[in-house]
């Protein structure tokens, strides 16, 4: 036996069991990089191509477990179908534009208004804008590539460049010409923390519960001796700008004497025990009247400031369908430039629109007593005032959900601007569809969360009245004429003027000649919505239609996309809107949708309260192949919340890596001291073992492709883990 031990050469590289996975890990990711194993996995002109559009993270910040989990998923569904013999390109991008970039500058810079980037120049607010997009691309690369992540960062696509800018004012001509793209006054949901209307599904990005006030106030009747009708809001701010009260037609209202006061009080007849606990002993009921009985009454004003639009059919009761008695007074204070139920039944009542509140959510000096408040911080100073009158009823305060800025995380308002909107309603059929051609995993969503977005889609406002951004690539005249650009190219044409850059500092300078002979036109105010930017990434990626056209034939619609829950009224809505509008299309075929990474506590995960561990650490200390591992089999993988345990990617090491690197290592160890080698053909083994073990791992590869080719990653780890187990 020693003799032969002395001849024989182990067939089998001795492993350790005290491995250090995480260290292991960079060896293997140096192997990578020395190779270009994923340049080389992407080499074959024979291939077919497998598409797959990567959604641009906005350029500012570090990635967290959000970007890690999609990322990883990102990775695993191209692998395979690199693996099945596919070429998968895979482009990283950056979204350059839009109110994050902004919102870092203006903190920096202190800036609290567009007067303050006035002063400091466009040219100089853009600049520092640009100036920041590439600081976190260095961080990006280490986690990305630390992560074990295959997608090329050398060559990415950034939003900020002429070749992506002039593509997404392609999609906005082609939309122009469609009849989709139209100029409207609205109301609309406005952002007072960065001085921006805001789109609709933006606005459902961010609610918190909140407490606010809750006044019931009392406007007089004209020429009804101590006669007051009921209105109740929760926004005390938009009182100053109150042209009317709305009613519903077949509301049951009553006049009602209180015994105590002598005055007579008009609400809704369902209402009464929410301001009286008895009734019968505190009121008398002098009254009972529909709401079509109350239409046309007239009362005083709460304020002066806009006394004078009565004379134009302001301060009298009108009909609302809007109007109910789930809570209030069943009579609703209508500020037609504050809300978007009071702007329709307010134009339908032909009552003229008040808006004294300027772009950065402040009073004018159109109601000089709060002039230069923000309209929330007022609040307190109108109740007050309100009290002085005695119009105050009754005050309370009420726990709601309100919508805040997803950005700046200060509370909405919503107000009448004049925006360019696209005419979503118009293809709603077409968007509804063209998504039921898409698979969804989980498959729910489609037709669920999506799919109800859709039903109730609502035309997209997109202009921004920002600075860093892709130009509104409109040009109009005073007597009206407008034309729409769709390149640098075309604009150099109609201007004869040489086109650098296609940022507004550059083009804010060009006029185009009138094409009659009238005055010439200058550009419209205003930049594209980001959102917009992100779903025109499919053709502007490629720089199409002015670069590129083969590839860009061959990627659309994508094989595949994954990004989190919450872009179902983001992304994945503007991606459908641009795809329907331009080619009748869906624009991706397959979608993932992961859910939501919480912190341990259940709570986001935040900077501030540090309620996580830093990735980077974990990736350390734990490994790459631990967190994903974690991530994909976790709830979060079928669109659920997960809540991140640092001890859950410790337990994927300790209970499965640990002990599957160990049975390796077993197996090592003594197939060198019995100089074991395998005997050819498997399949062949009169061993029980082997072949249950075979069987068991063809079972696993046939689960794999088949899950997999659905897209159900879900149902692809659990029967790995199991085999381990078994192995």
């Amino acid at each position: 036996m020693t003799k032969q031990n002395t001849t024989r050469t182990a067939p089998y590289s001795a492993v350790k069991p005290d491995v250090q996975l995480s260290k292991q890990e960079e060896s293997i990711l140096e192997f990578w990089d020395q190779e270009k194993i994923f340049a080389r996995s992407m080499e074959g002109t024979n291939k077919k191509t497998y598409s797959f559009y990567d959604g641009p993270p906005f350029a500012t910040g570090l990635p967290h477990y959000g970007h890690l989990l999609a990322g990883v998923l990102k990775d695993v569904v191209p692998r395979y179908w690199t693996m099945k013999g596919y070429t998968v390109p895979r482009r990283f991008g950056w979204d350059c534009h839009g109110l994050p970039v902004e919102y870092e500058i203006n903190k920096v810079h202190k800036i609290e208004s567009r007067k303050d980037v006035l002063k400091m120049g466009v040219a100089n607010y853009n600049a520092a804008c640009r100036g920041i997009v590439k600081r976190y691309s260095e961080e990006w690369k280490t986690t990305v590539r630390r992560v074990g992540r295959w997608v090329d960062m050398e060559n990415p696509y950034f939003t900020m460049d002429v070749s992506f800018m002039q593509s997404v004012w392609w999609v906005f001509q082609e939309l122009f010409k469609k009849g989709l793209i139209y100029e409207g006054y609205k109301v609309v949901p406005y952002s007072v923390g960065i001085s921006t209307p805001l789109s609709n599904f933006e606005a459902n990005l961010n609610y918190k519960m909140v407490q606010d006030p809750a006044l019931t106030v009392s406007f007089p009747v004209a020429g009804q001796v101590d006669t007051h009708l009921l209105a109740w809001t929760t926004t005390p701010w938009t009182l100053p700008s109150n042209l009317a009260l709305a009613v519903g037609k077949d509301i049951d209202y009553v006049k009602a004497k209180e015994i105590a006061t002598g005055r007579t009080l008009i609400l809704a007849e369902a209402l009464l025990p929410n301001f009286f606990k008895a009734p019968d002993q505190e009121i008398e009921i002098l009254a009972k009247l529909k709401g079509t009985e109350l239409v046309g009454l007239i009362y005083e004003p709460l304020f002066p400031f806009f006394g004078d639009r009565a004379d134009k059919g302001a301060f009298r009761v009108i009909l609302a369908d809007h109007v109910t008695t789930e809570s209030g007074t069943g009579i609703v204070h209508m500020a037609p430039a504050f809300g978007e139920e009071d702007y329709y039944a307010c134009s339908k009542a032909g009552i003229p629109i008040v808006n004294p509140v300027d772009d950065d959510g402040m009073f004018t000096s159109e109601v000089p007593d709060y002039q230069g408040k923000r309209v929330k911080d007022a609040d307190k100073d109108i109740i007050a005032d309100l009290k002085k009158k005695n119009r105050v009823f009754k005050q309370d305060t009420i726990q709601h959900s309100y919508p805040y800025c997803y950005r700046s995380d200060t509370p909405l308002i919503y107000r009448a601007v004049s925006s360019w909107f696209v005419a979503v309603e118009k293809i709603k059929d077409g968007l509804i569809k063209n998504n039921k051609t898409t698979a969804w995993v989980p498959d729910h969503l489609r037709d669920g969360r999506f799919g109800n977005w859709l039903e109730n889609a609502r035309d997209w406002a997109i202009s921004r009245n920002r600075f860093w951004g892709t130009p509104l690539p409109l040009w109009r005249n005073q007597e009206g004429e407008i034309i729409c650009v769709g390149s640098r190219e075309e604009l150099e044409k109609l201007s004869g003027q040489k086109v650098e850059d296609l940022h507004i500092e550059f083009v804010d300078k060009i006029t185009i000649p009138s094409p009659t002979g009238k005055s010439d036109l200058v550009r419209v105010e205003g930049v594209l919505d980001c959102w917009f930017e992100s779903g025109s990434m499919p053709y502007a990626q490629w720089g199409y239609p002015k670069s590129n056209v083969e590839e860009f034939k061959k990627s659309f619609p994508a094989d595949f996309i994954a990004e989190g829950l919450d872009q179902t009224r983001g992304w994945f809505y503007t991606l459908s809107v641009i795809g329907t509008a331009l080619f009748d299309q869906a624009p991706f075929k397959n979608v993932v949708v992961n859910g939501l990474v919480l912190a341990e506590d259940g709570r986001k995960m935040s900077k501030s309260l540090r309620n996580y561990p830093d990735p980077m650490e974990v990736l350390n200390q734990h490994g790459a192949d631990a967190l994903r591992l974690y991530l994909i089999d976790s709830p979060v993988v079928k669109g659920q919340e997960l809540k991140f345990s640092d001890k859950g990617v410790y337990d994927i090491v300790r209970k499965i890596l640990l002990r599957w690197w160990n049975s390796y290592s077993f197996f090592t160890n003594y197939g060198n001291i019995d100089g074991f080698v395998p005997k050819g053909d498997a399949k062949k083994s009169p061993n029980i073992l082997d072949q249950w073990v075979l069987s068991r791992l063809h079972a696993l590869i046939a689960n794999t492709q088949k899950e997999m080719d659905a897209y159900r990653l879900y149902n692809v780890v659990p029967q790995l883990l199991q085999f381990i187990e078994d192995l």
